[in-house]
């Protein structure tokens, strides 16, 4: 593993404990608009009409009858978040079948407290399924925005298709959020995944930004504690771009590592110092907690983000907690990835997953997974491949090239993932991940170093970074220099890889019908502005019963 680097380094200097993209690939390869702190965010007009809701509305985990709501109420000036201060604040909701709120199916109310760090959730029931719903909350005459969400089909309804925005790895230091303003505008949203790293821990200038803070993070530490990550969170939930998605659709959020710390892992981190830093456990309570707080998403089972939801006969969705229980990573190229005493997933999630993609009657077996779990591997590339590729992106030059924070670095379970998935005969299994900052398309082979002739038990559609750098950015060259010449030479070593762009940044769409799965790629046109444009990049889609990825040349 890497090892810390110290305050001391300035935040253009190279940093070891910098996650780089490609801890993807492998190993690594101004002025500008400021946001102030929150207590100086919170405008005088909005003081004297305290209490505010700041940092907007949000819905999340549909369900056939209900909907989770979420808000967070500021009482008065100084209660910012993470402060601990504020009285307590009657908070009201309504639900209704119209924006206007005429129609009201529901209503109620609650008290936000500091002890909650005056975040209010409402889980709905008594809902009517697959159908558009509007809420507002209020509080002291104050009325929040009025959002819309929608529950889930009926879990026996023949559903014709399903539509989820996809994101992943959104570092508000390095740029803004255009990609959840695009999806929002779209209005013909499902729900929408958060595949992880929602928000990024690290102190500001710490972590990639081609050495440029578009706009620097709150509180400017490294953040520890639970009013830290309290912080972090109303800091993240102040973006407007985020604000108006949360507004307009569902989210289904996982975590992934650095909502608590870089590489974690079920008993330390890469980016956590024990004893100097406090304890672990007491720095992952804090996280989880101010996680759960902040996030409309349904404690599932140990307090985790493992939990399933459905969507008709159409498609279920099993959505997974790859840090809390994995064994801690390995060195890159080390053996050990294959020790069947390390996990990813523990035993009892990588049963649960096992027994749920086993009885499943949907036509799709969706997996929210952070992590990717198609095999990734440059050792087999002659010398002349791979030196360019290994000079280019920092890999070693000698062996086989993994990423050992991936599945790649816990290849017993995946293969026991695998052979469940072909014994069983279970067809359509699609995964859905995030994490390494880049777009792929694969297909995920029983045996890598055998495919084609390896039968494809799975496929996947990784999503790349909100604004997190990827390739082009730590090498700091023009977007598409990079990925011109590594997307060649990674498909020429891992056949399963159908697509990949090294450098974009961007959101995917997925779309269901009962005869694909398919996924469009959209790309923006600069992660550091505000007003950023999206386009369409690339199409890929998987047939059903095929369990193979094949390219699509229009969007849906």
């Amino acid at each position: 593993m890497t090892s810390r680097h110290r305050a001391s380094e300035g935040p253009n200097s190279p940093s070891p404990r910098r996650r780089t993209v490609v801890k993807a690939a492998a190993a690594t390869a101004g002025a500008a608009i400021a946001a102030a702190p929150l207590t100086a965010a919170l405008p005088a007009r909005a003081a004297a009409q305290a209490p505010a809701f700041l940092h907007g509305v949000a819905s999340g985990d549909p369900l056939p009858d209900g909907i989770l709501l979420w808000t967070r109420v500021t009482p008065v000036a100084d209660a910012v978040p993470g402060s601990g201060v504020g009285p307590d604040t009657e908070v009201s909701w309504v639900v209704a079948q119209d924006k206007a709120l005429l129609d009201v199916v529901a209503r109620g109310s609650t008290t936000a407290t500091a002890a909650a760090d005056h975040t209010v959730k409402a889980d709905i029931r008594g809902l009517r399924p697959g159908t558009d719903y509007w809420f507002r909350f209020s509080a002291g005459g104050t009325d929040s925005p009025v959002a819309r969400t929608r529950t889930a089909p009926a879990a026996d309804a023949t559903v014709t298709g399903l539509r989820f925005g996809v994101v992943s790895c959104s570092n508000w230091e390095a740029g803004h959020f255009a990609a959840y303003r695009h999806l929002a505008a779209r209005g013909d949203l499902d729900a929408w995944l958060h595949l992880g790293d929602y928000l990024y821990e690290y102190g500001s200038g710490d972590y990639g930004t081609r050495g440029r803070v578009v706009r620097p993070h709150t509180p400017t530490h490294e953040i520890i504690t639970l009013a830290d990550y309290r912080a972090r969170h109303g800091t993240y939930k102040t973006d407007p771009d985020l604000r108006a998605l949360h507004q307009r659709a569902p989210v289904i959020a996982i975590w992934d590592d650095h909502e608590f710390a870089n590489d974690a892992w079920s008993g330390g981190a890469e980016n956590h110092t024990e004893g100097a830093e406090g304890t672990w456990s007491a720095r992952q309570a804090a996280a989880r907690q101010a996680y759960f707080e902040w996030m409309p998403v349904r404690p599932a089972t140990e307090g985790t983000t493992y939990r399933r939801l459905r969507f008709g006969r159409l498609a279920d969705l099993s959505l997974l907690d790859l840090r809390s229980f994995r064994s801690q990573q390995v060195a890159t190229g080390s053996g050990s990835v294959d020790d069947p005493d390390r996990t990813i997933t523990g035993r009892a999630q990588l049963d649960w997953l096992k027994a749920g993609l086993k009885a499943s009657d949907t036509t799709w077996r969706l997996v929210g997974n952070s992590v990717m779990i198609a095999p990734f591997a440059v050792g087999s590339l002659t010398a002349d491949l791979l030196k360019p590729l290994a000079k280019l992106l920092g890999l070693p030059q000698e062996g086989l090239a993994l990423n050992t924070d991936q599945w790649d670095g816990y290849t017993d379970d995946r293969r026991e993932l695998l052979a469940h998935l072909r014994s069983h005969a279970i067809r359509n299994t699609v995964f859905l991940t995030g994490d390494i900052h880049m777009a792929w398309a694969n297909d995920v082979p029983v045996d890598a170093g055998t495919y084609p002739l390896s039968p494809s038990a799975a496929t996947e559609f990784v999503v790349t970074s909100v604004t997190s750098d990827n390739l082009d950015d730590i090498v700091k060259v023009p977007e598409g220099t990079v990925s011109a010449i590594a997307a060649p030479i990674i498909r020429a070593a891992n056949r399963h890889v159908h697509w990949v762009d090294t450098d974009r940044h961007g959101y995917g769409v997925l779309d269901l019908t009962a005869d694909r799965a398919q996924m469009d790629y959209y790309t923006l046109s600069d992660r550091t502005a505000a007003d950023a444009t999206s386009s369409w990049a690339r199409s890929y889609r998987t047939r059903s019963g095929t369990q193979k990825v094949e390219r699509s040349y229009d969007p849906v």
